[in-house]
């Protein structure tokens, strides 16, 4: 089976060769507050998508990451590729603003049976050139947080799209699928993410599951929903290996500031 490599190292300033170099970052922004590190994933994104009311964070909070510059020449610089959404949450006033821009709106607001998220995943799954799509890596912020079932649904959508690479982010912690059609090889970024993580079976129980890399590591292990689930385990090496007869979602925490800096002294 194909081994599937991946790595947090667009948390990282500047992403080293080795370590996901040859992929195509995407950054989509939804509706929720924006991470600290948003200005680092705008750095290395590729395509900037904003969903809906996302517009309304970027116009309100981007400002405040850069306190001692104009607010106006901010929100000027950092204008997404394209808008897209059923237009219920954005303010009038960013929309103008965004349109004065000459910023591409898409209202699909006759479409309510899909998620804003999946609107803007499908329009960048449809952006990409076939022979791309393998490289494509999208980073998903304001997926975390707020009401419980928009964020169910934006676990449901790493299960529809699950041939992409989508990662979800908060300021505590990230998110994304592991298909059991590949063996998968986690490269952990220390000096950004973890030591706390999770494996977690989501929509059908997973009969085999084997790791290498953590503290508590699994050996063709059973875990479902009403039995055992793999939450806050430790990553205690510089990879973690996963095989799975299920799809599972794995999750790792994203180290604070102050703990960064004070790994970086020691």
């Amino acid at each position: 089976m194909e081994l599937m490599h991946h790595s947090a190292a667009f948390l990282l300033p500047s992403i080293p060769s080795q370590q996901g170099s040859s992929l195509t970052y995407a950054l989509l922004v939804l509706n929720q507050r924006l991470p600290r590190f948003t200005p680092l994933l705008w750095k290395h994104a590729q395509l900037r998508v904003f969903a809906d009311g996302g517009a309304n964070r970027v116009y309100d909070e981007f400002p405040q990451f850069f306190p001692h510059e104009d607010v106006l020449d901010i929100r000027r610089r950092y204008k997404p590729d394209v808008i897209k959404g059923d237009m219920d949450s954005i303010r009038s006033e960013v929309l103008d603003f965004y349109t004065s821009l000459e910023c591409k709106i898409i209202d699909e607001s006759h479409d309510q049976d899909t998620t804003d998220l999946h609107k803007c995943i499908s329009y960048i799954q449809d952006s990409v050139p076939e022979f791309e799509k393998s490289e494509l890596c999208i980073l998903v912020t304001g997926a975390l947080g707020g009401r419980f079932d928009h964020e169910a649904g934006n676990i449901n959508v790493l299960y529809r799209f699950s041939t992409m690479r989508i990662i979800l982010l908060s300021d505590d912690c990230l998110i994304h699928l592991l298909p059991k059609t590949h063996h998968h090889e986690i490269h952990i970024e220390s000096s950004v993410v973890g030591p706390h993580c999770g494996l977690i079976p989501i929509g059908f129980p997973c009969g085999r599951s084997t790791t290498t890399g953590l503290k508590w590591d699994l050996t063709d292990t059973e875990m479902k929903f009403g039995g055992l689930v793999s939450t806050s385990n430790v990553v205690t090496e510089d990879s973690v290996t996963v095989q799975s007869d299920t799809d599972l979602l794995w999750t790792i925490s994203i180290k604070k500031l102050e703990e960064c800096t004070n790994r970086d002294r020691r």
